[in-house]
């Protein structure tokens, strides 16, 4: 039997990347997929593009509101009879120094990383604690919320209190069988990283003990681990990704 079978998943900023590996992976083990995304259309073709038929939806979200973090919560459960799975992933950079780093931009990044995490967590949770067979949430950390990286305090800030979040969370939560963890990305290959100077990607490249990046597919089997009951005795946790990165 599939990991997931049965099991309905919602995964946020899933419309690409990370997050779409991340849906690609639990839909292969079964799972029913909600694809959140701030923009309609395209969770909307992403979840068409997991080729799983009816098992898929696109649902349009602001992950840093929490009536719409509600709503789609609601959505998941109205469609697929259950909350099994919820995956805080959707984020987004404003990096800068702190000298040049307006408010605004310090602001948006922890609204959409650790507001929303929080949003996501509480909403997911209130669902999942009244369900028999719980459920699980996996919070997508990174490793400059533990080692903090040049022109990210605004992202460093948010991505380490998403640890702090995760392990008070599964304290709340963990005695009607709802287990909150996090996963923390290194150096993964995406679009972004991709375009990364030649020099500055070598130098990355040298603190990385099995010398090379990530990619997101391994992120992604991360989560799964989380998502599944392979992990069922692992609460509070922070998985590493990173190639050992900072170790």
């Amino acid at each position: 039997m599939a990991l997931l079978d049965q099991r309905t998943a919602v995964i946020t900023g899933s419309a690409q990347g990370i997050g779409y590996a991340i849906a690609e992976a639990l839909a292969a083990e079964g799972a029913n997929i909600v694809i959140v995304d701030l923009d309609a259309d395209a969770a909307g073709a992403a979840a068409a593009r997991l080729n799983i038929g009816d098992r898929a939806a696109g649902v349009a979200c602001n992950v840093a509101d929490g009536a719409d973090v509600e709503g789609v919560v609601r959505a998941a459960v109205d469609r697929f009879g259950s909350l099994d799975v919820f995956v805080n992933n959707a984020g987004i950079t404003r990096d800068a120094t702190m000298r040049k780093m307006t408010e605004q931009m310090f602001d948006e990044v922890i609204a959409v990383h650790l507001r929303g995490t929080w949003l996501g967590t509480r909403a997911a949770s209130a669902v999942m604690r009244e369900q028999e067979q719980g459920g699980s949430i996996v919070n997508i950390s990174s490793i400059s919320g533990k080692v903090g990286l040049l022109g990210q305090t605004n992202y460093s800030a948010a991505k380490a209190g998403i640890l702090g979040l995760t392990k008070a969370a599964a304290k709340e939560v963990g005695f009607a069988g709802v287990r909150v963890n996090s996963v923390m990305p290194g150096l993964i290959r995406t679009p972004m990283t991709e375009g990364m100077r030649e020099d500055i990607l070598q130098t990355r490249l040298k603190e990385i003990a099995l010398g090379r990046m990530g990619e997101a597919a391994e992120i992604a089997q991360a989560v799964l681990f989380m998502a599944s009951d392979m992990s069922s005795y692992i609460t509070g946790a922070v998985l590493e990704v990173t190639g050992g990165r900072h170790m």
